[in-house]
């Protein structure tokens, strides 16, 4: 591919170049991997994907997906989940990153496992993904804290332990950066294409596909761990039930929870591409409606437009919309 014939943009938030390639924006490390995969995975259809586009609530499906698809059968000995690899281990480090991983840890992962993860649209997923019927789980999360999210954690990257003291600088930024987020211009986007894309297949193959709402998931764990549990095929037995499994899960996964652990708050950095980030950066909020403490009135209005555009005859409505 000649890069100097496609399209191309800056980055605000994570300082590069993002590169369009079939129709979204994607930095060159993860362009290259992407045009790899597509020429040489193959799925398999026991295979599980988790699905999300970045900062739609992704580090947490996969450590639900995890904690439901490893209960008991390789590490609770005890079962009350406490060997749990996710008490040691950040969820992108247990389940593979199918961009990030592909030419190493993929190759060569545990048989046992059928989770991969991945950003990728649903029109760039390898044509082995759809063709095999291998189950596909996605996230998807309101777009202005989807946005909120995004920003925040590429400034933990750029400005480690900094207080924003050129906050003039931030600020302009932040508006140029919305700016861009609302043309598609960002890392995995366009937002809205990226959501449509998924619906739009969980429709069209329900088994196939399970489309989440963060905001809903958020709002009844519960009833979405044992929805998960029921679609890849391994639903809580009434033993499980009794000695509330179910229940275990969602503590173990919960923001709380997760947030408040040692590898999560003083962890190695997991590198991405050229960048290294501290685990405690895929731990902010994970709360809905943060957007309101960010987005000024002018910024809710666009972005609320945009959806509506967006969405108009696809009959998605997104988590939260207030």
């Amino acid at each position: 591919m000649l890069l100097t014939k496609i399209p191309r943009v800056k980055c605000l938030s994570c300082s590069t170049e993002l590169y369009q390639y079939q129709g979204f924006w994607y930095p060159l490390d993860i362009l290259e991997s992407l045009i790899s995969i597509q020429e040489n995975f193959k799925a398999k259809p026991t295979d599980i994907f988790l699905c999300a586009s970045p900062k739609a609530g992704f580090t947490w499906l996969k450590a639900l997906g995890f904690a439901i698809e490893t209960r008991r059968t390789r590490f609770d000995n005890d079962d009350d989940l406490s060997t749990n690899p996710l008490l040691k281990k950040l969820s992108h480090d247990v389940v593979p990153w199918l961009e990030l991983d592909f030419t190493n840890n993929i190759k060569s992962r545990d048989p046992k496992l059928p989770l991969l993860a991945t950003h990728l649209p649903y029109t760039s997923l390898p044509e082995s993904v759809i063709s095999s019927g291998c189950k596909i789980i996605y996230m998807c999360r309101e777009p202005k804290d989807t946005f909120v999210s995004y920003w925040h954690f590429f400034q933990r990257i750029i400005l480690p332990n900094n207080k924003y003291s050129k906050e003039a600088q931030v600020s302009a930024s932040f508006e140029k950066e919305f700016e861009l987020f609302c043309e598609g211009k960002s890392v995995g986007g366009p937002y809205w294409d990226h959501v449509l894309g998924l619906w739009r297949a969980s429709i069209e193959k329900p088994g196939t596909v399970l489309f989440l709402k963060y905001e809903e998931v958020k709002g009844n764990t519960l009833f979405s761990v044992r929805k998960l549990a029921e679609f890849i095929g391994k639903p809580f037995s009434d033993k499980e039930e009794m000695e509330r499994v179910p229940q275990r899960i969602v503590e173990l996964c919960s923001f709380e929870n997760l947030s408040n652990l040692k590898v999560n708050k003083e962890g190695k950095r997991l590198s991405v591409g050229p960048l290294e980030i501290d685990h405690s950066a895929f731990f902010r909020k994970g709360m809905s409606g943060d957007w309101k403490n960010h987005l000024a009135d002018e910024m809710k209005e666009t972005m609320d437009q945009i959806s509506k555009e967006k969405l108009l005859g696809s009959n998605l409505v997104f988590g939260s919309t207030t």
